[in-house]
């Protein structure tokens, strides 16, 4: 079903929030929009929306079984904002946000569905998972100028590090459990990328409560819930390979003719399966066997 804007569609489907998990994506152009909502339908979210601009063109049959919303995507805190509607209107579900182009694995969900994985989680006593964004670009740039391709993608393997997150409220010492991660293309590139953009770590599914926000870095307002770990072992992470960065060094002049090749020599192919994204460190299974 489609609505005129994000208004319309919380004051008329509450009823469909409540058959969550949700999964939000948020199209901020046409690049790869229809395999973004396909790859969520196939991971088993009863419940998709589409935030995106009313000139985005998308066949009838993906809009038949998903929730289509024209939203103005390039305000600014368009996400974030939408996120927090959702919250409000919906406090008990499970949420998950993204955009075009992103496409989240978790361990094992070759076998394992979303809403397995949730359950254990929730067994784990556990409100939320920390999602690495993990950088997909096209090994040649030269057939795929806006450096994305599903058959020819590409990660890094190597260069990924984390630093303690300083607590402003505690004389800058560290918060328990809580990390910025970095790596990839932004770490790469930094000069081209702004330092507050230059984080890789999310918290991008989560259990919406009354009171909860999500801010503009991508964590919650809970700080229990940006926690990579419980105080007693550590839990699920998940990794949501993205093709968002590098489509913005390569449509950026200031970064388009400063950069011919993603490749180095620590790429690999990206092979779309959980286990290579284990193997790499990018995520681990916890205590999930």
């Amino acid at each position: 079903m489609r609505y005129s804007g994000l208004g319309q569609f919380v004051a008329t489907a509450k009823a469909s929030l409540a058959k969550g998990p949700v999964a939000l994506v948020m199209a901020e152009d046409d690049v790869e929009v229809a395999s973004t909502l396909h790859h969520y339908r196939k991971a088993g979210f009863p419940v998709v929306l589409l935030l995106a601009p009313a000139e985005i063109d998308l066949d009838a049959e993906v809009e038949q079984v998903i929730h289509r919303i024209d939203h103005d995507v390039h305000a600014d805190g368009a996400l974030v904002e939408a996120v927090n509607r959702i919250i409000e209107a919906a406090p008990d579900i499970w949420l998950f946000y993204c955009y075009n182009a992103e496409y989240l694995f978790h361990p094992f969900c070759e076998t394992r569905n979303i809403l397995e994985l949730i359950a254990f989680h929730t067994e784990e006593r556990r409100e939320a998972l920390l999602t690495y964004v993990i950088d997909l670009y096209a090994g040649d740039l030269g057939r795929h100028a806006n450096a994305v391709s599903l058959e020819d993608a590409h990660l890094d393997k190597s260069g990924y590090y984390a630093l303690g997150r300083p607590d402003s409220a505690n004389h800058n010492y560290p918060k328990e459990r809580q990390l910025d991660f970095f790596g990839g293309l932004r770490w790469r590139f930094e000069e081209h990328i702004s330092p507050q953009r230059r984080k890789i770590d999310r918290i991008c599914l989560f259990k919406t409560k009354p009171g909860l926000k999500l801010r503009p870095d991508y964590t919650l307002t809970d700080e229990e819930m940006n926690t990579y770990a419980c105080p007693w072992h550590n839990n699920i992470t998940t990794a949501l390979v993205s093709f968002r960065t590098a489509k913005a060094l390569r449509s950026n002049p200031g970064s388009r003719f400063d950069i011919h090749d993603f490749k180095w020599r620590n790429s690999a192919a990206f092979q779309w399966h959980s286990q290579q994204l284990m193997d790499l460190g990018l995520m681990e299974p916890g205590q999930w066997f």
